[in-house]
């Protein structure tokens, strides 16, 4: 039979003449080939049950299609989705596609047209993990806080909604879900001290339906939920809520669970400098009412947050047996190095073991739930080299659980940082004789693939990466764990023994999570490639950085050769010409580079996709207060900064910057010692 060309087209997409993705559709964990929301299903395993592709023939695995998704500045942090033969991805500055999955042709594209110079108000670059399905349509976060209704079958907007009113410092980064016919969204902003709250709209009109804040607002104001009374008595009396909302902003992880009725949200970091106090709902975990947006419960992973441990780690469900007990489990890889372990009814504290090295906490006291803080914890009293870093042992990139191996796959990292009573340090070799920077501590900073048994509360395998921060997980039941490397791999590893069974070459770095799908007979295995994080090339002779263009790689078996990106381009001269600077003028502009442009433009002399200001090129140094000041680049991403810099800011940044470049270019310009490669942000 010959369908009319509407017809096809209506069978071929999401649409599926009206009805299209159900919340039953999305509930079931069947055999189906697809993915259909961000952990494939509402647990977030990040497990699919296909096993065509299994160790006795992932080495197999060729190119079946690749294709540009137009990001040359950020990386490329989704997990694509698949239904209905169409595969869904988006990429930097919260753009949407869609291919077809089995040939790559692209059916159409979506650009919400974020304005560059948001860039400012946001952490931590123009970056998207993905989109949500559900009926006809398409959902999108974008980074300026909007939340876009797309159609499926055109990719034209169908709604769109302001989620966080347009103000200033909140942004989107991570992907909705849907729940009940609603989409739920976060936010970030809690590096700047926005105040952090989830949101609820119709799936089909864009209204709100419910708005839950993570932290209290000014207690004379009164509080707009009863829990929010409770959250603010543990907040520092000489909190100034004018001046600072107080963090906590849900930007990554969202979970539900369908037979419960709970939505689960992890919240982010504390606003800097918020005192003492448990400061609730920071770094917390939280079981939300999806009807009403009222809190169940809520469990803090980090009371007093003061080492920027956001509790946004994906939150995966499972049933495990635990003391000869069946239980419904929530699992969390945190930021802070310990694997938490709930009763997600509940939320009972079931374990909570270490799970990478973890200075700053000696335990968790499973009785009160709280972490025992080491001794050096505080750094408000004195210097302190911590671990893990405010980078985590685990941050977004997605960890997978495997319920055949009952082990969970995390993308983890071995890294410390120094914390100063005037801010962060890195690893500290001072010009006051101190010394922070341990040669154990350096040599220890890698990145790992441990495999955790989350009931007996330790790794059954653990490898090691050749660099710190690599992408997120795919398990299957053929026994495999798929990772994209830093480095520019896309690795396949033995379940059960951690064994590299096979390897492939792209050249441009990954830290998005891969996931797989069948379509016509044939499973596929697709990542999003495109790091956004460190160019080995400033620091490492020999090595020749390649083009870190973003792409989507599709592989299935017996496909063909996967191109590997070429070379970039060498990195322009360090800044030479100029001679040496006054050094209290230096100085003064390392304070002023450190506040308003190293979160961009980096801290250690690393290259970000941001420039290298060290490196700038004649014409930009002459154009430099053009740039900053009046925003001459602003739609390239680069804001005016004239309302917190001055002329005379800009002139002892500029010295700073030409001080560091000339110490650079004589082989004295590392701030740190020997830094370890961590991406140019926290959160990524």
């Amino acid at each position: 039979m010959r369908w009319p060309i509407g017809l096809a087209l209506c069978a071929a997409l999401l649409a599926g003449c009206g009805r299209g993705l159900s919340d039953a559709r999305l509930a079931r964990d069947g055999d189906d080939g697809e993915w259909l929301s961000n952990g494939r299903t509402y647990s977030e395993q990040r497990y699919s049950p296909l096993t065509q592709i299994d160790a006795a023939n992932v080495g197999r695995l060729g190119l079946a299609w690749e294709a540009s998704l137009e990001s040359t500045d950020f990386g490329v942090e989704a997990t694509p989705l698949v239904a209905g033969g169409v595969l869904y991805v988006t990429s930097t500055w919260s753009r949407v596609y869609a291919f077809d999955a089995a040939t790559g042709r692209r059916l159409w594209a979506f650009d919400p047209k974020v304005p560059r110079d948001w860039l400012r108000q946001g952490c931590c670059k123009a970056v998207n993990r993905g989109v949500a399905l559900w009926r006809d349509k398409v959902y999108v976060g974008a980074f300026d806080g909007r939340l876009i209704a797309l159609d499926a079958r055109t990719g034209k907007p169908v709604w769109s909604a302001d989620t966080t009113d347009h103000k200033p410092y909140y942004s989107i980064t991570g992907a909705p879900r849907i729940v009940r016919g609603k989409v739920i969204i976060g936010n970030g902003g809690a590096d700047f001290a926005a105040r952090g709250f989830v949101s609820a709209f119709d799936a089909q009109t864009g209204k709100r339906l419910w708005r839950t804040y993570v932290v209290p607002r000014d207690p004379k104001l009164g509080q707009e939920q009863p829990d929010l009374q409770r959250a603010a008595a543990t907040w520092d009396p000489k909190h100034d809520w004018a001046r600072s909302g107080g963090g906590g902003g849900p930007w990554d992880a969202l979970s539900y669970d369908p037979k419960l009725n709970l939505l689960y949200v992890g919240t982010g970091n504390a606003a800097p400098g918020i005192g003492s106090g448990d400061s609730l709902f920071v770094c917390s975990i939280l079981a939300i009412d999806p009807d009403t947006g009222r809190l169940v419960w809520s469990y803090q992973t980090t009371p007093g947050d003061r080492w920027d441990f956001d509790a946004v780690q994906n939150l995966v469900q499972a049933e495990l047996t635990i003391g000869r007990r069946p239980r419904r489990v929530l699992m969390q890889a945190s930021k802070n190095g310990f694997f938490y372990v709930l009763d997600r009814a509940t939320g009972e504290l079931l374990s909570a073991e270490k799970y990478v090295q973890v200075t700053w906490a000696d335990r968790v006291d499973l009785k009160t739930g709280r972490p025992v803080e080491a001794a050096n914890a505080d750094y408000r009293k004195g210097r302190a080299l911590l671990f893990p870093s405010p980078y985590g042992g685990h941050n977004w990139q997605p960890m997978a659980f495997s319920p055949a191996s009952g082990l969970v796959y995390i993308p983890a990292r071995e890294l410390g940082w120094v914390w100063d009573p005037g801010g962060q340090t890195w690893f500290y070799q001072g010009g006051d004789g101190a010394t922070l920077a341990p040669k154990d501590a350096i040599d220890r900073t890698e990145g790992r693939l441990i495999a955790w048994d989350p009931v007996a509360g330790r790794a059954r395998w653990s490898v090691r990466q050749s660099e710190v921060m690599n992408g997120g997980v795919l398990a299957t039941a053929a026994g495999l764990v798929f990772e994209g490397t830093a480095d520019g791999f896309i690795d396949a590893f033995d379940a059960r023994d951690g064994r590299r069974l096979s390897r492939i070459a792209i050249g441009t770095a990954v830290v998005a999570p891969p996931i797989t799908y069948r379509l016509g007979g044939v499973q596929y295995v697709a990542v999003a490639a495109g790091w956004n994080g460190v160019d080995r090339s400033v620091r490492e002779a020999g090595y020749r950085a390649r083009d870190n263009a973003g792409r989507l790689i599709v592989l299935k078996l017996d496909g063909g050769p996967v191109p590997v990106a070429p070379f970039a381009p060498d990195p322009a001269p360090f800044i030479t010409a100029e001679g040496p600077q006054p050094a209290t003028l230096a100085a003064r502009g390392q304070a002023l580079y450190r506040a308003n442009c190293g979160r961009c433009h980096g801290l250690v002399g690393e290259r970000t996709p941001f420039p290298d200001l060290r490196r700038l090129r004649p014409g930009t140094q002459r154009d430099f207060d053009d740039i900053v000041l009046r925003g001459a680049l602003k739609d390239a991403g680069m804001a005016a900064f004239a309302d917190v810099l001055s002329p005379d800011d800009t002139r002892a940044i500029r010295a700073y910057v030409i001080d560091w470049a000339r110490r650079s270019a004589a082989g004295t310009g590392g701030q740190t010692g020997a830094p370890p490669r961590p991406s140019a942000s926290f959160t990524g």
